[in-house]
């Protein structure tokens, strides 16, 4: 049937495939610079028809010599694209918040209302730090997803200094998938610790279930909570491939999930402040205490998520052991470390000076372990985890302790001091906090590149191997330039062309091979069958070469797509057909 319904379906695209794409495209998109008579919001935010709808589905930023200011929450009601256009070293169009009358912050930058609409961020640096160096610490966040059914996608961003929720949700049925960016500095006050998370389903009593979560080949930096916290069902998340650096509470709060795969990751000084003994058995952060404070841990389900996933009422403990064999678990080659630095305070605080000693983390705590290998649970996999120091640069092991330039907060251990003596107030920490030059200049831009960039390029080589698939473990970013794009070897090809993509068809990943005769800015972008721009594969200056993309279409639907070359007044469209 299946065979059936694609070959009609592709058969009546040749009539489309000469539809005049690019024209259609190009309507479709407004192109937004950063000036100083409209912020970005008015300009987004006014540009929409009677219904509330978008009056374009791409926005197009292009300038990256200034800031882009944000005076209110933009509100997106129909599917849209947000699109960068990265500068000739990289450099990301910045959406920065503004100082508003009376001093306030805007607090989000986008809240999506669509239902069953799909946004996509693209090459963005989305900045909580204002004009006068303050931050929104109370309710500052990135993305705001409040309807059913939405797809977010956000790749090669930048959440810089956001302070509460990175991305947040209150809804059913909506799927994430987050790649290749960078959250770092989200930490709010010491009298608030265990936030900001990258991701948080807002609703503790966990009503709010998911599709797909899927955060692949991120980096995490002096993030508070860490990736993930949601409490319903997620019918699938595949967290693999990040850098979870310099985090206070445990990173991962996802304890009933059905069918996840948790590879290739590294942890890195994370739940630095441990837990003491009122939340080892108050459990705040855990549904089942007491039991140690843990990197990655399971727990049983509850009859709401078992009746959730078997699709009926659990009625007999045959319908729980049902449940929990059908539950898909695979935890593959983590490295998790703890510098001596962090162990060292650890030691010297759980002493008689202190009235409330701390239970130190591990990676997966004995009742997590006795889940494996227990033939009630026939599908949950681990191997490889492993504890090694990667061997970051030394300003990484620098945000333990305060600096010179007390712009990057009181350090971490002073930080996790004040946390446990009760005296947190307004104390923070930072990595190279992000700064704007006082009095600000009307062309200023964040540093790039990132401060990171070089620090997070570890010298461990066996780490550089020993992932899953050949990558190195963690973010691997930081060895090859972009994620998803390899350059091959430095030839200069003789034309301008694209290949057909391979596999085709595909599911959900596809390669499509780039020859650039010439050096300049160039993009690749794929649309569906109206012409309208679903994805930006690639944007920006490219040297003159050959580049092979790994495109990934998790998020859409079944079908034929069109991806298109540009550079200068040259382009050229091939189809391609995604089956799931």
């Amino acid at each position: 049937m299946k065979k059936l319904f694609t070959a009609t379906f592709i058969t009546a695209m040749v009539v489309l495939f000469s539809l005049p794409i690019r024209s259609f495209a190009q309507n479709d998109t407004l192109v937004v610079y950063a000036n100083d008579s409209k912020t970005i919001d008015q300009v987004i935010g006014g540009d929409t028809l009677t219904d509330g709808a978008q009056a374009h589905s791409v926005y197009k930023l292009v300038s990256v010599d200034t800031t882009y200011l944000l005076d209110a929450t933009i509100t997106l009601k129909s599917s849209v694209s947000i699109v960068g256009v990265p500068g000739p070293n990289g450099q990301l169009p910045c959406i920065q918040a503004d100082v508003l009358t009376g001093g306030s912050i805007p607090g989000i930058f986008f809240t999506l209302t669509g239902t069953g609409t799909r946004v996509s961020l693209d090459n963005l640096y989305l900045l909580g730090i204002a004009p006068n160096n303050l931050n929104n610490t109370a309710s500052g966040q990135g993305v705001q997803v409040s309807a059913d059914n939405i797809t977010l996608s956000v790749n090669n961003c930048v959440f810089d200094n956001i302070a509460q929720y990175e991305i947040g949700y209150s809804a059913n049925g909506d799927n994430f998938f987050i790649t290749n960016s960078d959250f770092r500095n989200g930490i709010d006050v010491a009298s608030a610790y265990y936030v900001p998370e990258l991701l948080r389903s807002e609703n503790s009593a966990g009503s709010w279930n998911t599709d797909t979560i899927s955060i692949k080949y991120n980096t995490l930096l002096g993030i508070a909570m860490g990736p993930v916290e949601t409490t319903g069902l997620t019918t699938y998340m595949n967290f693999s491939h990040n850098d979870v650096i310099l985090t206070s509470k445990g990173p991962f709060w996802s304890e009933r999930e059905v069918n996840l795969v948790f590879d290739d990751n590294i942890f890195y000084d994370t739940y630095a402040v441990g837990e003491n003994k009122t939340e080892y058995n108050g459990g705040w952060d855990e549904l089942a205490p007491p039991r140690i404070p843990s990197v990655f841990y399971l727990d049983t389900l509850d009859s709401t998520t078992a009746a959730k996933l078997l699709g009926h009422a659990i009625t007999s403990p045959s319908d729980y052991a049902a449940a929990e064999a059908a539950r898909k678990i695979e935890v593959k080659n983590n490295d998790t470390f703890w510098s001596s630095g962090l162990t060292s305070f650890w030691t010297a605080w759980d002493d008689t000076a202190h009235t409330d000693s701390l239970y130190t983390p591990v990676f997966m705590n004995s009742q997590t372990m006795a889940m494996f290998g227990n033939s009630a649970y026939p599908s949950l996999v681990q191997s490889g985890n492993q504890s090694l120091d990667p061997g970051f640069g030394a300003s990484i092991n620098a945000v333990l302790s305060p600096g010179t330039d007390t712009t990057d907060g009181v350090g971490l251990l002073a930080w996790v001091a004040a946390v446990r003596n009760g005296t947190g107030t307004t104390q923070f920490y930072a990595y190279q906090r992000t700064e704007v030059p006082q009095p600000e200049p009307n062309n200023w831009v964040p540093t790039w590149p990132l401060p990171e960039a070089s620090a997070l390029k570890y010298s461990n080589t066996t780490l550089q191997t020993a992932s899953t698939d050949g990558k190195p473990v963690g973010d691997p970013y930081w060895f090859n330039g972009v994620t998803a794009v390899k350059q091959q070897p430095v030839t200069v090809p003789e034309e301008f062309a694209l290949s057909q993509n391979y596999p085709n068809p595909f599911n959900p990943t596809t390669d499509i091979k780039v020859s650039l005769r010439q050096a300049g800015a160039m993009s690749l972008d794929v649309y569906n069958v109206l012409g309208q721009l679903v994805k930006v594969v690639d944007q920006g200056y490219k040297p003159a070469g050959q580049y092979v993309y790994n495109v990934n279409m998790d998020a859409f639907a079944s079908g034929v797509y069109f991806y298109t070359l540009r550079q200068g007044a040259s382009s050229i469209t091939k189809k391609m057909l995604l089956l799931k």
